[in-house]
């Protein structure tokens, strides 16, 4: 699903360079669930940043499902993430006056799916991320951060992305509700076949991933399967 052959990124200020990644290269196939860790500094929001289509490479190239995304326009890479790629914050982002069941199937109204379907594909999203029914009408900001967390989850699932990209995502939860945040992952994952690339700088956290690939100064220092 995911091939990066010899990605670095350079950042330029004026004439002083900061080189964030060097010569990164790895490939994950779908179905994989993959922690990427490492300290501040350590380049992974970078690789993030590169991996969401969010930002691209000074140089190397970045195939996912086979197309080269490393070099396409703003335009062509939001079409991408919108298509490709379910993203899962530490922030949640979601609205905070609007219900779970409405900010999960705003996406839907994005790309002009039927309000019926729309409905039905968010129900089902929200099941699949573990939120009980009861709760689905409560506005974000009368749940938990748990509860916030997988509606998060539910969204990003909402379009049938290839990828689900977590950033931090227990970054703002304690540690019992983040264990059944990751639970969800693995369940996701183990279950429902997703292929996940989770983001964190704690050991324990990345412990959850079938595969972690640690960063240390913008290079690879281990790639270890369980």
């Amino acid at each position: 699903m995911i091939e990066i052959k010899n990605i670095e990124k350079i950042y330029q200020t004026g004439t002083v360079g900061f080189q964030a990644l060097s010569g990164v290269s790895f490939s994950i196939k779908e179905g994989e669930f993959v922690a990427i860790m490492g300290p501040s500094g350590s380049g992974k929001s970078t690789l993030m940043h590169i991996l969401g289509c969010l930002d691209t490479p000074t140089t190397g190239k970045y195939f996912l499902d086979g197309k080269d995304v490393s070099k396409l326009n703003e335009d062509e890479l939001a079409e991408i993430r919108k298509n490709k790629i379910g993203f899962v914050f530490q922030a949640f982002n979601l609205l905070p006056r609007t219900t779970a069941l409405r900010n999960v199937l705003l996406p839907l109204v994005y790309a002009e799916v039927e309000p019926m379907e729309r409905e039905k594909r968010a129900k089902e999203s929200l099941k699949s991320a573990g939120l009980d029914e009861e709760f689905f009408d409560h506005l974000s900001n009368q749940l938990s951060g748990g509860q916030i967390q997988r509606v998060a989850i539910a969204r990003a699932l909402v379009n049938d992305p290839a990828l689900i990209l977590a950033d931090e995502p227990t970054g703002n939860l304690d540690s019992k509700t983040g264990e059944i945040v990751l639970e969800t992952f693995r369940k996701l994952n183990k279950e429902h076949g997703r292929t996940i690339i989770l983001i964190t700088h704690e050991h324990d956290v990345a412990e959850h991933a079938d595969r972690i690939i640690s960063l240390k100064d913008g290079l690879i220092i281990n790639d270890t399967k369980k």
